[in-house]
Formats: structure tokens, C-alpha cells, sequence
């Protein structure tokens, strides 16, 4: 079953507060979300396999840690998703990058892919796919399916705000994908934007609001 993961860190809870104001100018709104992606990649990767490795220190030979097999990558959900990979890749600069892009239908309302770029070897990689915003779930789920139809077996989600709709909605379509939110909101409101949230991320982060 997934592992849905709040956010608790007082700094996490700090930034979202400020990128939460309407207030808040293009460039902190940017730069804040690739501090919050930091931290919150810092928590969603505790759990990386490690493997024991022997080296030498100026005083003597000893064992240390090292992540094992040291194969990531970071797949942001076109266009908001962009915003959390720099800090996502402070922390994990080896990392590849891929591009999933999608937009909903509006007829249909349902999602529907008009880009796709992944690194070659992304099925061996494990996964981590990115979204400031998962409000309902749509456009998560069927990018993670993209990803599973292309032979991703380890993958997780990282996003900053989430909607107990769209949580639901990932968890019962991807039980195996474990999420890691900054802060779990109240509801969606009649437009599909969460509630109390903070607007089109995409938008703030572009400066096209």
C-alpha cells in the first residue's frame, strides 16, 4: 500500500506559508518553491538502498556509505513541475532528468499527453515524479502510468500542495507509489483549484498570471 507522507518540518511549514501569499513577487515565489522541493526530496529519499564501500581517509582505510547503484531521476509534470527540479538536483546533481507533459481535455476533462522525454535507461532508474499542485490526481495518475507502461517499477511523488481528492484518487490508482506532500489542504473548490492552496503554480512561478 502507499506511503503518504505530511510534511512536518518547520521550514517546510514556514516557506509553504510564504509562497501561500498573494503578495509574493515571481522571483521568491520561484526560488521558494526550489527550497521547499529541497527539503521535501531530502525526507522522500531516507529510504534509498546504500551500499558499504571501503576507502581511505588521510588518517587510515575505512568502510562508508554510498547510495547503491546511484540511478535517479526526476520527472516533473509539465509546465509547474520545472520549478522543483534545481532544487531537487542540489541535493541529487547526478540525477537525469526527464519530461512528462500533459494537458486536460476540455471537453472531456481528462488528460491527454503532447510530450514525453525520458532518459534511456529510466526504467532501471528509481523515480521521482514532481508537481507543486496535485489537486485531482488526473493528470499524476496518468503520468505515472506513462511511466509504468514504459517499464518504471520504482517511482514515487513529490508534490508541495495536495487535495484529499487527488490523494485519493493516486492511492487507489497507484498503490505502489509512495507520495510525500508539503502540506495536505482542506478540499477542491467548483473550479478543481485547492482550497485554502495558492493559486496556479504554474503561473506564479512563470510570471503569466
Amino acid at each position: 500500500m502507499a506511503k503518504v507522507v505530511v510534511m512536518d518540518h518547520p521550514l517546510i511549514q514556514h516557506k509553504i506559508g510564504y509562497i501561500r501569499r498573494k503578495d509574493t513577487g515571481t522571483k521568491d515565489f520561484r526560488d521558494t518553491i526550489s527550497e521547499i522541493a529541497m527539503l521535501i526530496c531530502y525526507e522522500a529519499t531516507r529510504d534509498l538502498p546504500l551500499d558499504e564501500v571501503e576507502i581511505e581517509t588521510p588518517i587510515c582505510k575505512t568502510k562508508v556509505k554510498e547510495l547503491k547503484g546511484k540511478k535517479l531521476a526526476v520527472i516533473p509534470i509539465l509546465r509547474a513541475g520545472l520549478g522543483m527540479v534545481d532544487g531537487m538536483l542540489t541535493l541529487i546533481p547526478t540525477a537525469k532528468v526527464g519530461h512528462i507533459g500533459l494537458y486536460r481535455d476540455p471537453e472531456t476533462h481528462e488528460p491527454v499527453e503532447y510530450y514525453c522525454k525520458l532518459p534511456a535507461d529510466c526504467s532501471e532508474r528509481e523515480v521521482f515524479v514532481v508537481d507543486p499542485m496535485l489537486a485531482t490526481g488526473g493528470s499524476s495518475v496518468a503520468a505515472i502510468q506513462m511511466l509504468k507502461d514504459k517499464g518504471c517499477r520504482k517511482i514515487h511523488f513529490m508534490c508541495i500542495i495536495a487535495a484529499p481528492e487527488g490523494v485519493k484518487k493516486m492511492t487507489e490508482a497507484h498503490p505502489d507509489v509512495d507520495l510525500y506532500i508539503g502540506s495536505l489542504d482542506e478540499h477542491l473548490n467548483e473550479h478543481a483549484y485547492i482550497v485554502p492552496g495558492l493559486g496556479d503554480a504554474g503561473d506564479r512561478i512563470f510570471g503569466t498570471k
